[in-house]
């Protein structure tokens, strides 16, 4: 049996990924914002075969909780096999780069608010020797396109963080895993075109996460052909990537 920690459960992947590890009659944990959300999809995981589901109202934003809400999800499941981070927005670019206020929100809740629950989290799996950590960033992350620099940037941060805690939770047995999407049709996307070969629905890419988390890969592009992509986009040199409109 698996306990499973999901933090930002009502957003689109995340409904997902829950939904899978619902039919292998896992034990979910979900913290989001909106209880009427939560305790609509806590009715469908139950339906789908989870073996328990809890939920609590959690916003991410608020960092002086985050220690106490872990507590409360260790209290109940006595331990962690998964904590699946998968909270965001994303940034408006043009408000950003006119108001610094926006940019700061924007990396308060896709960096410093994730970086904090790692924090927590790193803690208390070191001590339990065991488990796995995945957290959603984004290909954006890989290299600062003029289009969405704010929001690229929170997630390389977070990616960058990353590494450095899987090299310090090696000796713990205790997995991270960088999960960095592309295009997903979500709701988080609603205002951008649509359409085309690279577009994935949530459940394609929740797919490709429950299967790279089962081979305990240490980055998982979702779907793999991103790493591809990103290869070559990473691969364009700077003199000509800065005239670029990507």
């Amino acid at each position: 049996m698996k306990n499973i920690l999901v933090i930002g459960a009502n957003s689109a992947i995340a409904r997902a990924v829950s939904r899978l590890y619902a039919e292998e009659h896992c034990r979910l944990f979900l913290l989001s914002r909106d209880a009427e959300q939560l305790a609509l999809q806590k009715q469908d995981l139950q339906i789908r075969g989870a073996t328990e589901v809890d939920c609590s109202v959690f916003d991410a934003n608020n960092f002086s909780v985050h220690e106490a809400v872990i507590d409360q999800v260790l209290d109940r499941f006595g331990s962690i096999d998964l904590a699946f981070i998968c909270h965001g927005s994303l940034s408006n670019q043009a408000q950003c780069e006119e108001h610094f206020d926006s940019a700061l929100q924007e990396f308060h809740t896709n960096a410093l608010s994730v970086i904090s629950l790692l924090t927590c989290l790193a803690r208390h799996m070191s001590i339990q020797r065991s488990g796995c950590i995945a957290v959603i960033t984004s290909v954006a992350g890989d290299r600062g396109r003029q289009s969405n620099y704010v929001y690229g940037s929170a997630k390389a941060m977070v990616s960058t963080y990353l590494q450095g805690l899987r090299g310090r939770l090696f000796k713990s047995q205790v997995d991270v895993i960088d999960i960095r999407p592309g295009f997903v049709d979500t709701p988080m996307t609603h205002a951008i075109k649509k359409g085309g070969p690279l577009w994935s629905s949530p459940e394609k890419v929740a797919q490709c996460i429950v299967d790279g988390i089962r081979k305990r890969k240490h980055t998982i592009y979702a779907p793999g052909y991103w790493r591809l992509i990103m290869l070559v986009v990473c691969s364009i040199p700077e003199v000509l990537f800065k005239r670029l409109k990507l």
